[in-house]
């Protein structure tokens, strides 16, 4: 497991790492995104965050564009209108550190005005070339995301000669980037992005060499969360309706993710994953007295 330290945000909260793996908690901010319970707007969005904060989520994460397999592109009005009064409201009554999921600089510079810490891009940075120098300007701790496609097409034929190496060589170029650009390595996050063009076969080899793929030098996230090969697997993916029953699936999963090397697990389910991660570190604990 990486034993990392502190990693400080804008707001002067910290992340943690050196306790159970923490918790991301999913709110997303749309109304199409692949599970329905965790879908909001307004204040329903906020209640959804503050819920996850009292059943220990470490961070919440808002997003207004969906980007499950077959979500199409959405405006920056049409984002910002979605994201920013939730995480305006969400501010004003916790403090707790928030992530914003977004792919374009406008949203992020704005989501960050509004009192926002991490910018999760699932581009890498690469598809706003203004993007990183927003994060790099507001000292925002950035996740970067391998993701092979886009959402609207990215899961109709994944092909990879070899998807470790591959997401080996990305993050090298995505991290040179972001450093190149201004950001510091104490903000950097790596994300495999499971899920995102890779089948479930993509998918078992990556979460089997975790470590190996995404190294030792920065913090791992991973969003395994009710996804479609957890369905596959355990014979609950034929309908959208499927991913309510994927839960012990998800549980398994995210079980292997930590004790793989992740120190984030971004879910939907908060209380449940706050329990695994602390019963996880207790037994690794225990394992080394």
């Amino acid at each position: 497991m990486h034993r990392l330290g502190t990693l400080k945000l804008p707001s002067g909260a910290c992340l943690d790492f050196s306790g159970p793996a923490l918790i991301m908690a999913i709110v997303n901010c749309n109304e199409d995104s692949f599970y329905a319970p965790s879908r909001a707007l307004g204040e329903g969005a906020v209640a959804k965050a503050l819920a996850a904060e009292e059943d220990g989520a470490s961070v919440v994460d808002f997003g207004g564009e969906s980007s499950r397999p077959g979500a199409a592109y959405i405006g920056e009005e049409e984002e910002l209108k979605r994201l920013i009064p939730a995480i305006e409201l969400f501010r004003r009554r916790s403090s707790l550190p928030v992530s914003v999921d977004t792919r374009k600089a406008k949203v992020a510079k704005a989501a960050l005005d509004a009192g926002a810490d991490i910018i999760n891009d699932i581009s890498a940075l690469a598809d706003d070339p203004e993007m990183a120098a927003v994060c790099a300007s507001y000292g925002a701790a950035v996740v970067l995301m391998h993701k092979k496609g886009e959402p609207l097409t990215m899961q109709e034929a994944p092909y990879y000669e070899n998807p470790g190496e591959e997401i080996i060589s990305f993050f090298k170029s995505a991290a040179e980037r972001a450093l190149a650009s201004g950001i510091s390595p104490g903000k950097i996050i790596l994300d495999p992005g499971f899920g995102f063009g890779k089948s479930t076969e993509n998918n078992l080899e990556i979460l089997s060499r975790l470590e190996e793929i995404c190294g030792k030098v920065y913090p791992v996230i991973v969003g395994l969360s009710r996804k479609s090969f957890i369905g596959e697997i355990c014979g609950r993916s034929e309908a959208l309706r499927d991913a309510e029953e994927r839960l012990p699936g998800t549980l398994a999963a995210n079980a292997a993710a930590i004790m793989g090397g992740a120190d984030i697990i971004r879910v939907h389910d908060v209380k449940e994953h706050v329990d695994l991660a602390k019963v996880l570190f207790a037994l690794g604990a225990a394992a080394s007295r």
